[in-house]
């Protein structure tokens, strides 16, 4: 079952889409408090040749993700290093298993992937931006890190261990 339903991601984006500077900043704070691995996973970008402009559109996505696990009202564990490798791992395995398929079968197991992740709509949200975010780029190698560090950030969250009152 979804922990960020589509209400509470709707809420958020709202919410980040209308904050000043200063707000972000703020929450930015707030994310190196309480998550401070994906924070780290934002900022490890610019060591891996991401311009500024190109880290805006990542940090905009962070902003979202961790918005939404505070309006959900459950208390979140700190999304650990191993996690985030973990989920890294198993997303470019799921990748590269999928370029070896038949493009129908390819689609079946995309299928499949979306239909059984846990946090459908938040995968969807960030797979969209992405989307529309590569339509207004200069395509470079580099954008498979940004890519690749927005789906973590969803399934870090989908996949995190919660406890059992939450």
């Amino acid at each position: 079952m979804s922990r960020i339903t589509s209400a509470v991601l709707a809420k958020a984006i709202k919410s980040v889409c209308s904050m000043e500077m200063k707000e972000k900043e703020q929450l930015i704070d707030e994310i190196h408090l309480k998550q401070p691995h994906m924070l780290a996973s934002f900022l490890v970008q610019k060591r891996l040749g991401i311009t500024i402009e190109k880290m805006d559109f990542l940090l905009n996505i962070l902003l979202i993700c961790f918005q939404a696990m505070k309006t959900s009202g459950l208390e979140w564990p700190i999304i650990s290093e191993d996690l985030q490798e973990r989920q890294l791992t198993n997303f470019v395995g799921a990748v590269k298993f999928g370029d070896d398929l038949a493009a129908g079968l390819r689609n079946q197991v995309i299928n499949q992937y979306i239909e059984s992740h846990p946090e459908k709509d938040l995968l969807a949200y960030v797979n969209g931006e992405i989307v529309q975010w590569l339509s207004h780029v200069v395509a470079c190698e580099t954008d498979k890190y940004i890519m690749m560090a927005a789906i973590s950030f969803v399934n870090c969250i989908a996949y995190v261990p919660m406890n059992e009152s939450n």
